[in-house]
């Protein structure tokens, strides 16, 4: 399995299984994001912990889904990033357009505050 949901409590989290997430699996998985939304989901958490890499595609998959969900009235937010992801993030200025977290349960408890 690519992407794999947990749910805890009002969060969903979407973890990318995937060491290399690219133009290959950006469009099921802003499906995916799209598909959560449309059910109702507005806290949703990303968790790229396994993803070595991202390419522009799938960042901009992200980026398409956090402004749907702000215009909402939800958020996304992102965990576990590799070296690589983070470079990727620092190269495009996106960690100023999205809230990150080391761990998993940090970005699921930012939600309650």
């Amino acid at each position: 399995m690519d992407f794999i949901q947990e749910e805890h409590g009002s969060v969903l989290v979407e973890v990318v299984n995937i060491s290399r997430a690219t133009m290959k699996e950006a469009e099921e998985f802003k499906q995916i994001l799209h598909n959560d939304i449309e059910l109702g989901w507005r806290k949703i958490v990303v968790d790229l912990t396994d993803c070595e890499f991202i390419d522009s595609t799938f960042l901009g998959a992200l980026v398409v889904s956090l402004k749907r969900m702000t215009g909402l009235g939800g958020d996304l937010k992102l965990v576990g990033f590799q070296s690589a992801v983070t470079t990727m993030f620092q190269l495009t200025r996106m960690y100023r357009v999205f809230e990150t977290f080391s761990t998993k349960e940090e970005a699921i408890n930012s939600f309650n505050k």
